[in-house]
């Protein structure tokens, strides 16, 4: 794919992005691509299409192969080696440590953090029968259906969007979980049933967001800083923190989001975290309320913060 604007007699680029293969990230890739277009319509993109190991490895859950880094790991190195400018990443998809040289240049403005329950018959979660079988490929989400819902069964469930919603279609399951962002970037918000409270249901890490990795110091990084916003940036880096104290990965149920409050004495940050042990014992929660990050450095202490409330606990 070759986008292109004839607007602007000297173009820049073209610039390669990479992308998985999956509808949804090319969905989401092709999106963000519109959006640096739109402030710099001179620039010109090229499509590097990846297919990485979590997208070929389908029979087992990501904890037992090789947790997040299954879904960026070729991107990350056609990235080192030069033949692709950017990547576009959901952002929980990305572990807490980047390999040396590159960094995330940018986050786009969040789409819809929370999870959502899709059912045929069912109108929530609290309305599941017990003994209703839910289906999720998230050690997190199961864990907190669990923790809510001691009575209903979790089924592992993998494949991209359109799989899953056959899954619960054709009734081999009574319900699943999703990212309401990955349903909404596909035109299929419409087949949301609940939308599950961050505070009751806590989100992943980055959940709703895009991260843009590049090179450290590659050219590209001026045209991505254009779209980058700041308030996404602040709120998933205090995220991020907390993903980091503990070493998250696909192994660890850990969920944490954090978002601006505005009010009469100034805007404020609020943070929700939740973890447990694998096997889901010991699920335990933390909040912080503080003053809006006035800094990245400010982001990150907040969120380390929050991880060391949920390590005591």
């Amino acid at each position: 794919m070759r986008l292109k604007s004839a607007l602007v007699a000297r173009p820049m680029g073209p610039f390669i992005y990479a992308t998985r293969r999956s509808p949804l990230a090319l969905a989401q890739s092709r999106a963000f691509v519109k959006s640096v277009l739109a402030e710099a319509p001179g620039a010109a993109f090229e499509e590097l299409q990846v297919v990485t190991s979590g997208d070929r490895i389908q029979d087992r859950p990501l904890y037992e192969v090789g947790g997040k880094g299954l879904f960026v790991k070729e991107i990350e190195e056609a990235l080192l080696a030069g033949r692709a400018d950017f990547a576009v990443h959901s952002l929980k998809d990305l572990p807490a440590e980047l390999p040396a040289g590159l960094v995330i240049a940018c986050f786009p403005a969040r789409e819809a953090p929370t999870d959502a329950l899709v059912s045929k018959r069912f109108a929530s979660l609290d309305a599941l029968p017990a003994g209703a079988t839910v289906g999720t490929s998230s050690l997190r989400r199961a864990h907190q259906v669990r923790a809510l819902r001691p009575d209903l069964v979790t089924t592992p469930l993998r494949g991209n969007v359109d799989t899953r919603l056959r899954r619960v279609d054709d009734g081999d399951v009574d319900a699943i979980l999703l990212a309401e962002a990955g349903l909404r970037r596909l035109g299929l918000a419409h087949r949301v049933t609940e939308r599950l409270a961050p505070h009751r249901f806590v989100p992943a890490i980055g959940q709703g967001c895009l991260a843009i990795e590049a090179r450290e110091g590659a050219d590209v990084a001026a045209l991505l800083a254009r779209v980058d916003d700041p308030h996404a940036r602040r709120a998933v880096l205090c995220e991020r923190a907390v993903q980091a104290a503990f070493g998250g990965d696909c192994r660890t149920p850990l969920g944490a989001h954090a978002f601006r409050e505005r009010g009469p004495g100034g805007d404020r940050l609020k943070l929700f975290g939740w973890a447990s042990e694998e096997d889901g014992s010991r699920p335990r929660r933390a909040e912080l309320d503080d003053a809006w990050p006035a800094r990245d450095e400010d982001a990150a202490r907040l969120g380390r913060e929050l991880a060391a409330s949920l390590l005591r606990r």
